[in-house]
C-alpha cells in the first residue's frame, strides 16, 4: 500500500485526486482547511480519506507527512520549502506544481543523502511546457541542429464559443494572481540583445500570434525568459522569449487599467460607502461621480475606444456600491472583474501553449511549431485543472511505482521525467501538434 498525502484543496486539485484514488493499492489523503472541501473532492472514494489541517500548525503536519510516503503540496509556495523539510527529515518525497526557490534549492543535497525527490515545477506553466519543449531541444541536438531561436507561449483562455464578454477572459480561480501579473517587469532576448520592459510598461508591449490550426491571438511578455537559457541548456539562441496569450484588446485594456493606478495594492480606509463611479472619480481626481466621458478623457481616447468601453461594461461608472472587504484598489478590480467574468453552466475554458523553435542545420533552417490546444469539459474539470494537476499526478504514481527514480530536487526537464509522462498525457488526450517549415 503506497499513501499518498495531498495538501490543498484547491480548483485544480480535483483530476489529480481522482487520478490517484483510482491507482489500485494507493491510499489518500486529502488535508485543507476546510474539511467540506476535501470530503467533496474525494467523493466517497473507498481509498480516500479527508482530514482537517491547519498547515501553520508545524506539529500536526510534521505528523501527516511522516504517516505517508508521498506529499503533494498544492499549497501557496510559500509553505513548500516547509513540506519538502519535513519530506526530508522522514525521508519521504514530495511533488509540487510551484517554481523552484532559493529555499527549495537549498534543500537539494539533503534529498539526495534521504534519498527521496522533491519535484518540482511539474504542472502545466511550469510543467507541460518544460517537458514538450525539453523533448524536441534534446531530439534537435541529437539529429546535430543548432537552436538559434525559441519561443514559447501560453495562455488559459475561455474557448471560442464561451468567449461572451468584451474583456475577452473568465476566471476559473481566484483573479488576484492574473491582475497582479500585469505590475511584473519583463526581460527577454531579442536578435542577441536583452530587452527590458518595465512592469507599467509590459501592457504596451503586445503583438499578433498566430497558433496553428486555431487563429490569431494577443501575447506579450511572460516575466523574465533569459533563466530559461540555462534551464534549457540552450545557450545558442540568439532569441528567446516567453509570452502570455490573450485574446485581441486584452493588452490595450489592461494598459489603460494600468494608468489609471488601479493596480495600486495600498491599504486604504476610505473605500467604505462609495460608489464604483465615485471611486474612479477619485481616480481620476474628480470630485464627484465618473463618467463614460471623463474615463475617455483621462485616457485620452475617444468614447468609444475598447478600453473605455470595457471599463465601463465592467462597471466602474455605475453606482454599483464597491466590494466589501476590498481595501486596495486592486483588490477592488479583482472583486470586480470575477463577479463579471465567470463561466456559466456548460461553458469550457481552454488551454493554449505553442513553442516554436528555429533550427540551423548544414544545409537548411527549420522552424518548427509545437502547439497545444486543449479545452476543458462542460459541467466538469476544466482545461487548466486538468493540465495542472494531471502531469502532477502521474508523476507521484510514477515515483512511489518506482518509474521514476531520481533523488534530490528536480524539475521536469531530463528524459526520465518528461518522457513517461508526456507518454501517459497522450493516452489522457493531452497531445501537441507538431509542423515544420524550411527557411
Amino acid at each position: 500500500m503506497s499513501r499518498v498525502l495531498i495538501l490543498g484543496a484547491g480548483l485544480v486539485a480535483g483530476p489529480l485526486v481522482r487520478y490517484l484514488t483510482e491507482v489500485k493499492g494507493f491510499q489518500v489523503t486529502v488535508a485543507t482547511r476546510t474539511i467540506d472541501k476535501a470530503e467533496k473532492l474525494l467523493a466517497g472514494a473507498k481509498n480516500g480519506t479527508a482530514v482537517s489541517l491547519d498547515v501553520e500548525d508545524e506539529k500536526a503536519l510534521d505528523a501527516l507527512i511522516a504517516k505517508h510516503d508521498l506529499s503533494i503540496s498544492l499549497l501557496p509556495y510559500v509553505y513548500h520549502p516547509v513540506v519538502a523539510r519535513l519530506c526530508v527529515q522522514h525521508k519521504k518525497h514530495m511533488v509540487t506544481t510551484s517554481y523552484v526557490k532559493d529555499a527549495m534549492r537549498a534543500l537539494d543535497g539533503a534529498a539526495r543523502d534521504a534519498r527521496v525527490i522533491l519535484l518540482n515545477e511539474i504542472g502545466v506553466d511550469p510543467g507541460v511546457d518544460h517537458m514538450s519543449a525539453m523533448q524536441i531541444i534534446h531530439r534537435i541536438r541529437d539529429e546535430g541542429g543548432t537552436l538559434v531561436g525559441f519561443t514559447s507561449n501560453t495562455g488559459g483562455l475561455p474557448a471560442p464559443e464561451a468567449n461572451t464578454n468584451p474583456m475577452g477572459y473568465k476566471f476559473s480561480w481566484a483573479p488576484r494572481g492574473v491582475v497582479l501579473a500585469g505590475k511584473n517587469p519583463a526581460r527577454f532576448l531579442k536578435d542577441g540583445k536583452i530587452v527590458d520592459i518595465p512592469g507599467p510598461d509590459l501592457f504596451a508591449h503586445h503583438w499578433t500570434c498566430h497558433v496553428v490550426e486555431f487563429g490569431d491571438l494577443e501575447v506579450y511578455p511572460n516575466r523574465d525568459s533569459l533563466p530559461y537559457i540555462d534551464t534549457y541548456g540552450i545557450a545558442t539562441v540568439r532569441d528567446m522569449f516567453r509570452g502570455t496569450l490573450r485574446y485581441p484588446g486584452w493588452c490595450e485594456t489592461l494598459k489603460a487599467i494600468s494608468d489609471l493606478g488601479i493596480l495600486d495594492e495600498t491599504d486604504r480606509a476610505d473605500l467604505s460607502g462609495l460608489s464604483f463611479a465615485q471611486w474612479t472619480g477619485r481616480l481620476l481626481g474628480m470630485q464627484g461621480a465618473a463618467t463614460p466621458r471623463d474615463l475617455a478623457h483621462r485616457l485620452d481616447l475617444s468614447a468609444d475606444a475598447k478600453p473605455v468601453t470595457d471599463l465601463v461594461w465592467l462597471g466602474l461608472t455605475s453606482n454599483d456600491p464597491l466590494p466589501k472587504g476590498a481595501t486596495t484598489y486592486l483588490d477592488v478590480l479583482a472583486q470586480r472583474m470575477l463577479s463579471k467574468m465567470q463561466y456559466g453552466p456548460g461553458e469550457r475554458d481552454m488551454l493554449i501553449m505553442q513553442h516554436e523553435f528555429v533550427v540551423r542545420y548544414d544545409d537548411r533552417t527549420e522552424r518548427i511549431a509545437s502547439t497545444l490546444v486543449d479545452y476543458g469539459i462542460p459541467d466538469g474539470d476544466t482545461s487548466m485543472s486538468r493540465l495542472v494537476g494531471l502531469p502532477a499526478a502521474i508523476a507521484a504514481r510514477m515515483v512511489l511505482q518506482g518509474e521514476i527514480d531520481l533523488t534530490g530536487v528536480q524539475v521536469p526537464t531530463v528524459p526520465a521525467v518528461y518522457e513517461p509522462v508526456l507518454e501517459e498525457l497522450a493516452t489522457l488526450g493531452v497531445r501537441f501538434t507538431e509542423t515544420t517549415s524550411v527557411r
